[in-house]
């Protein structure tokens, strides 16, 4: 069973208030196609104008750091069918972890379930978000995860401009996954995580139609 954890980008959406949004409209009509091709044979090209951070998508380090490697770096087993383990953090704003959240992460992709993305589209998703900690990010990257999930509008608080769960995170190479949805969907664990972006150089983040595999649901 495979269980969507993406957000569907369309034309004119926001994501983060302040960047650029998606432009998707037609290069080859299906009328144009038939002029070329004849009567009956169409065929549609699309064009898509977007902003790298758009929808759900993946920080890679050189989105933090100069020297830090960009989306042709992106190791596939960090972000392909990797073990998965959902914190549930519904109840949290300041999201911090306790030992027991900690067990057995090494490896895996840990997606922090906050219910935040049921506010996508609106003005609540933007205010008052969750957010993890600089010492929960501190104990993921000893922790050596592969990768960190989160269904919210950003993974630091936007109050800090110093981003310090970016930083740490991706000073580590622990990929990071922002504005996910459908968590409550998966297990705690006895799944598997997918979330892979184009391969573009020069680009430390983008979007990503990320999913998990599972035998159960929750």
């Amino acid at each position: 069973m495979h269980i969507d954890l993406s957000h569907v980008i369309t034309d004119g959406m926001v994501t983060y208030p302040g960047l650029p949004t998606p432009n998707v409209s037609t290069h080859l009509s299906r009328e144009a196609a038939e002029e070329i091709y004849g009567p009956g044979v169409t065929f549609q090209i699309g064009m898509v104008e977007i902003c790298t951070n758009t929808g759900t998508y993946l920080d890679t380090p050189f989105h933090r750091f100069a020297d830090g490697h960009d989306l042709t770096g992106l190791a596939l087993d960090r972000v392909a069918g990797v073990p998965g383990v959902l914190i549930d953090a519904r109840d949290r704003r300041l999201i911090d972890l306790d030992p027991n959240e900690l067990r057995d992460i090494e490896g895996h992709a840990v997606l922090v379930w906050t219910g935040h993305d049921a506010h996508w589209g609106t003005d609540a998703y933007v205010e008052d978000h969750p957010f993890l900690t600089a010492s929960a990010a501190d104990a993921l990257a000893e922790a050596r995860v592969a990768c960190v999930g989160i269904d919210s509008l950003n993974i630091d608080s936007t109050d800090d401009p110093e981003r310090p769960v970016h930083t740490t995170l991706l000073r580590a190479e622990i990929p990071i996954i922002e504005h996910m949805t459908n968590l409550g969907s998966l297990p705690s664990r006895g799944f598997t995580f997918t979330a892979v972006p184009p391969k573009i150089e020069g680009a430390g983040t983008f979007a990503v139609r990320a999913f998990a595999t599972t035998s159960t649901a929750r």
